[in-house]
């Protein structure tokens, strides 16, 4: 009888701890691609734009699109005017130039492009400053993409995954012997 109440007492002791790893894994696994999918929502950008194209094809450079304006400040994306210099009529046979064409260019609208690194209003961020690095540091590289890639949303802060996080403009400080104070990146 001693035997039989050793074994029993032995098993319900494994029991519980068998019930959390089975658990802990469980939520390991959910969570890891769960909790993403909550989180994220996937956008895709208002038109197809393929950089590969302009780069490869046309002989474009990025500062082509995205320059600096005379006080030094970053220009961002271009403006639909820009893109109608050489797109005021279709070029060529993708139907998405053709949309863009007759959906903003003759309509006089601007794409609302979905911007992967847009910062937060309180985070001042100096493209002349950082204009010696090369852009892929900091930003997808995209140059020789047909297809923009996923844009995804956090459904809680409106950013882009993408978005630098401090961490990241700290560590490249560090490493670079650039100041880490507040006051160089929050205004």
């Amino acid at each position: 009888m001693e035997g039989k109440k050793v074994a029993k007492t032995k098993s319900c002791a494994v029991l519980p701890f068998v019930t959390f790893i089975v658990g802990f894994v469980g939520a390991l696994v959910l969570g890891w691609w769960g909790f993403p999918k909550v989180l994220y929502s996937e956008k895709a950008q208002p038109i197809r734009f393929s950089h590969k194209i302009h780069v490869e094809d046309q002989g474009m450079d990025c500062e082509q699109c995205h320059s600096f304006r005379e006080d030094g400040s970053y220009a961002g994306l271009p403006t639909t005017e820009q893109c109608a210099e050489c797109h005021s009529e279709v070029m060529g046979e993708d139907p998405e130039e053709q949309k863009f064409v007759e959906e903003y260019v003759n309509q006089n609208r601007e794409v609302g492009w979905l911007v992967y690194q847009k910062q937060p209003d309180n985070v001042y961020f100096s493209h002349i400053a950082h204009q010696d690095f090369e852009c892929s540091e900091c930003h997808l590289d995209v140059a020789d993409t047909d297809t923009p890639p996923v844009f995804y949303e956090n459904k809680l802060s409106g950013y882009s995954k993408n978005t630098m996080k401090m961490w990241q403009c700290e560590r490249c400080h560090a490493q670079n012997g650039a100041s880490n104070a507040c006051y160089i990146c929050h205004k």
